[in-house]
């Protein structure tokens, strides 16, 4: 049964690491071979929609990572529909304590302590998957400003692993139905962010959603 894309309806929060091979080589990352999935708390999850986000300020540096998000309104089985599924779509960031990250993956240790932590995942309103939108998806522009500067641009046929593919290998690996996101991976030019920096997520030239940051 297909459901209406809701915040407060999110069971599962999964996310791509390394999808877009200039983010991986940017980092110094080799590029998988197969999808690279992790989780986010659903506490990490924040509406961008112009207010103010409060971020540990004592921990490191904290990047962004733009990443277009699918809302799953409907059971996938690996093979099926993507349209049968993903029934929304938003923009989001998956905020890094880089430092953190950076210490883990030396230690080989999970990175839950560097992608989790509360206010880490803010997201813009939610976009239905209309005939329209799907029509020419792979190729629309989205975008990040910061403080008013384009830092990050992407289009979804720049990915390494597409829409289907992340679908059917999430699905066969946890399961995917009505009401997890699917954060699709980072193009690159991630950044460190500031105390007070605004970010702006846009879709084809169009503002989905804004935040200012605030470090404490």
């Amino acid at each position: 049964m297909s459901r209406n894309a809701s915040l407060n309806d999110v069971r599962n929060i999964y996310c791509v690491g390394r999808n877009y091979a200039q983010h991986a080589a940017e980092l110094g990352n080799a590029v998988p071979q197969s999808p690279m999935f992790f989780s986010k708390p659903t506490h990490s999850l924040v509406p961008a929609d112009g207010r103010t986000i409060w971020l540990p300020g004592g921990r490191g540096d904290i990047h962004h990572e733009l990443e277009w998000v699918a809302y799953i309104g409907g059971e996938h089985t690996p093979g099926g529909d993507p349209a049968g599924a993903v029934t929304a779509f938003a923009l989001g960031l998956d905020l890094t304590l880089r430092d953190v990250q950076d210490g883990l993956k030396a230690k080989g240790h999970p990175w839950l302590a560097a992608k989790g932590f509360r206010h880490s995942a803010p997201i813009t309103p939610f976009v239905p998957m209309t005939d329209a939108v799907w029509a020419d998806l792979a190729d629309k522009p989205f975008a990040l400003l910061k403080n008013g500067s384009l830092v990050q641009e992407g289009r979804l046929s720049g990915m390494i692993f597409g829409l289907q593919r992340l679908l059917d290998d999430c699905a066969e690996q946890f399961g995917l139905s009505a009401g997890d996101l699917l954060f699709t991976g980072t193009p690159h030019g991630v950044g460190k962010v500031e105390d007070g920096d605004r970010l702006e997520l846009l879709w084809d030239g169009r503002s989905l959603g804004s935040c200012e940051l605030r470090l404490i």
